[in-house]
């Protein structure tokens, strides 16, 4: 009787020891994964980030993040903050579940260190203020408004018009909708960085060898700020206001 036992026990144990390899059982690589655990960046830029930025980083209707000169201005504290507590006034959310979103610290981490690892690398230097409050920090006067026309004019307007309303290269960039959609920082980012995937040059190659000062850069930025209607979006006058 014990023999039987032991031989039934043995089966069993083998049985067990072999059910990795039975048909159907799934392999690790299709085994669910609680959405916490996930750190893949592929996989978490592919779910939280592809729909606006791009599939691989470029040619989404936000900002390429597929763009070294990008990542070298936004320093990865200024990624981290933007994916954790997102773009207030703008469709960027906050991603940080604090901050009522889906991701913990950790995947906020992993796709930050992604996005440079993958995507950044370059090293260059002399790069502009991020910020206006950085360029305030290292001296610079405020961004003008009369100043910033009439560099929108020499530096942007042979693609975007000389009062911004669009030309043969570019489109408008003072269009209501747009201005109600992008930050103060967003703009800044884009005059500096440019599009590249959209053929938009940085602020070094607006006009051929004559890059754009750090004082020119701020006051085309409040230029374009003070363009912003104070209703954006509206279908209706400022001063109808009051009788709606």
């Amino acid at each position: 009787m014990t023999r039987a036992l032991g031989i039934v026990g043995s089966a069993l144990l083998l049985s067990l020891l072999g059910c990795d390899s039975l048909p159907g059982r799934p392999s690790e690589a299709d085994r669910y994964v609680h959405p916490d655990k996930v750190m893949d960046f592929a996989t978490l830029y592919a779910q939280n980030c592809s729909g606006c930025h791009g599939a691989d980083g470029t040619l989404g209707p936000a900002r390429a993040l597929h763009d070294p000169l990008y990542l070298a201005l936004a320093s990865a504290a200024v990624l981290k903050r933007t994916i954790t507590t997102g773009v207030e006034g703008t469709p960027m959310p906050a991603f940080a579940r604090a901050e009522g979103g889906t991701l913990t610290d950790a995947q906020i981490d992993a796709l930050v260190s992604g996005l440079r690892e993958q995507w950044g690398g370059a090293t260059e230097r002399g790069l502009p203020p991020y910020s206006e409050a950085d360029a305030r920090a290292a001296g610079q006067r405020p961004g003008d408004v009369t100043r910033g026309r009439l560099a929108f004019g020499v530096f942007c307007g042979a693609c975007h018009g000389v009062d911004g309303r669009g030309g043969d290269k570019g489109g408008s960039v003072v269009d209501p909708s747009y201005l109600g959609l992008v930050s103060d920082q967003g703009l800044r980012t884009s005059v500096i960085v440019g599009r590249p995937d959209l053929g938009n040059p940085d602020w070094r190659g607006y006009v051929p060898g004559r890059a754009m000062s750090d004082q020119q850069i701020s006051d085309v930025v409040a230029w374009l700020v003070a363009q912003r209607p104070k209703y954006p979006g509206q279908p209706y006058p400022e001063q109808s206001q009051g009788s709606r």
